[in-house]
């Protein structure tokens, strides 16, 4: 039979969970742009990692050429920049530590 006291400790474990989770997270973001400078939105950026459960995370560029890919775990990461009628980008050994934003641009 459990106690009042584990019972207590568990509890605050799972409503704790989320918040130690999500401390160790981190993210890759930046800003594409084409070789005049100008912002490139609809770029797929893709971050693969064995980190990862699923192995990569997709996100697309906003109006502004912005993206983050956010709940990333710690470890190494690959970003890849794609947008048709342009060469794709990759952008290798991206170190991801808990708790940081990885700043990733590209030009296309």
């Amino acid at each position: 039979m459990r106690t009042f006291a584990s019972r207590v400790v568990g509890v605050a474990w799972l409503t704790l969970w989320p918040m130690v989770v999500s401390a160790q997270t981190s993210s890759i973001a930046g800003v594409v742009k084409d070789a005049s400078g100008a912002v490139l939105p609809g770029v797929t950026v893709e971050a693969a990692s064995s980190a990862l459960i699923e192995k990569v995370r997709s996100v697309t560029t906003d109006s502004t050429g912005q993206y983050k890919i956010i709940t990333l775990r710690p470890g190494t990461y690959t970003v890849t920049f794609t947008l048709p009628g342009f060469a794709t980008v990759r952008r290798e050994g991206i170190e991801l530590t808990s708790d940081f934003t990885a700043s990733v641009n590209a030009d296309l």
